[in-house]
């Protein structure tokens, strides 16, 4: 099988879900705790042509660093919020897997099955 890399905040009840779906089916995902290990530009940008979603669409928007940084602006381009998510990591929505060239995000977490076979 292709590797699978899981996107995890472990204080994330919907990402501890998301982890546990996967173990019980006998996978080991890689686990990026991006939180420690935040994800840069390239990485983010990589990440949401496999999502196949906007940046817009990864923001968590009831972080405070959202109302902070004012992200809900709809002039804002996509590497502008690309650069707030990789500066705030904590803006990234999660859990997210990611398997070869595709990746979905686990909301709810049994939407990571989608991408097993």
């Amino acid at each position: 099988m292709t590797d699978l890399t899981l996107y995890h905040n472990p204080r994330c009840s919907k990402s501890r879900g998301a982890l546990e779906l996967l173990e019980v089916r006998g996978l080991t995902p890689t686990v990026v705790r991006y939180l420690e290990t935040p994800l840069d530009a390239k990485q983010i940008q990589s990440l949401l042509t496999k999502l196949g979603i906007s940046a817009r669409q990864l923001l968590r928007t009831g972080e405070d660093e959202y109302k902070t940084l004012n992200l809900a602006d709809s002039s804002l381009s996509e590497a502008q919020l690309i650069a707030a998510i990789a500066a705030h990591p904590k803006l990234m929505e999660r859990p997210i897997l990611e398997v070869g060239d595709k990746a979905v995000i686990g909301r709810p977490p049994e939407q990571i099955l989608e991408l097993l076979p």
